[in-house]
């Protein structure tokens, strides 16, 4: 998921809002995060789902939970997305069927700093 006008604005409080939220949504629609990362302008969630939930459910329930609690629980952000459209139409989805979860893992490791207690993280500063 990539923030709307590409402003670097996931830090600090919103980015573990946005992280706690993303969580909540998955367990809701019983869908896995396998990994993740919150980064200043975009998130990266390789998940394990149900087959016979479309990749654009999952965005679309993700995205628009969470944007509609991001703009509420930070007035200000009314002002850069209106309409609460924090998120960029876009997204990217692949299948990984011959990749496994140490490979998406790997993928992933040169975004955030190592800890071993949580497998969605958010990048350094």
């Amino acid at each position: 998921m990539v923030t709307k006008y590409q402003f670097k604005i996931l830090k600090g409080g919103m980015a573990e809002r946005v992280r706690e939220l993303a969580r909540q949504t998955c367990e809701a629609f019983e869908i896995r995060i396998v990994q993740g990362i919150v980064s200043k302008d975009y998130v990266h969630i390789p998940v394990s789902c149900p087959p016979e939930m479309a990749p654009s459910k999952i965005m679309r329930r993700t995205k628009g939970l969470t944007s509609n609690y991001l703009v509420e629980g930070f007035p200000h952000l009314k002002k850069k997305y209106w309409r609460k459209h924090f998120w960029t139409q876009r997204y990217f989805c692949v299948t990984v069927g011959q990749m496994t979860e140490d490979m998406i893992k790997q993928y992933l490791k040169h975004h955030f700093a190592p800890n071993p207690n949580d497998s969605f993280k958010m990048a350094p500063e």
